[in-house]
This record gives structure tokens, C-alpha cells and sequence, in this order.
């Protein structure tokens, strides 16, 4: 069984920083790609930022030059690094992990909210 726990969301004001971190443990064989997702009230779930074991990075178009993410292999760590918060930025962050057998889970969530 894997489990993930993610940290550091809160209130922020508009323009502020955060930086969320989700933390694997359990029975892990090999962690392959690390993402964000996040999902607001009454929207779907959207991807936000990803990295691979081998450092590669992708972002949502609208996250590109103000989120940054990035990973401990040694901790099995993913971070989120959110700078330049926007209100429309305010959603629950999910972390997930993908597996070298494709296997994918999912964090419980961390609430972030941007305030105007």
C-alpha cells in the first residue's frame, strides 16, 4: 500500500507564495513521474505541473512562469512551488504518483486558497 501526504496549503493573498510539498510512503517498487493536479468548486480536476524521474518538467498554461515543481528521489518527495497567486489559483492541490507498472495514486488533497 502507498500513501501520500501533502502539506503546506493555507490562505494566502493575491500575489503571495506557497509551496506544497506530498511525501510517498509504503510499499513503493519505483516512482516514475510526480504531478499536481487541482480542482476548484464545480470544476473538474485539471492537471497543473508534472516531473519525471529524470527531472523532466511540464506545466499547465496557466501555471507556466509562476509555479515551479520539483522532487527529492532520496524522500520521495514532490514539491509545488506557487509564486504570483492568483484568486482564480484557489482549488484543492492533489498529488499523484505514477508507478514504473503504471500504477497511479493519489493524495488526499490540500486546500489553497488565494484571497482578492
Amino acid at each position: 500500500q502507498v500513501q501520500l501526504e501533502e502539506s503546506g496549503g493555507g490562505l494566502v493573498q493575491a500575489g503571495g507564495s506557497l509551496r506544497l510539498s506530498c511525501a510517498a510512503s509504503g510499499s513503493i517498487f519505483r516512482i516514475n513521474t510526480m504531478a499536481w493536479y487541482r480542482q476548484a468548486p464545480g470544476k473538474q480536476r485539471e492537471f497543473v505541473a508534472s516531473i519525471t524521474l529524470a527531472g523532466n518538467t511540464g506545466y499547465a498554461d496557466s501555471v507556466k512562469g509562476r509555479f515551479f515543481i520539483s522532487r527529492d528521489n532520496a524522500k520521495n518527495t514532490v514539491y509545488l512551488q506557487m509564486n504570483s497567486l492568483k484568486p482564480e489559483d484557489t482549488a484543492v492541490y492533489y498529488c499523484r504518483l505514477t508507478t514504473s507498472l503504471s500504477l497511479q495514486y493519489w493524495g488526499q488533497g490540500t486546500q489553497v486558497t488565494v484571497s482578492s
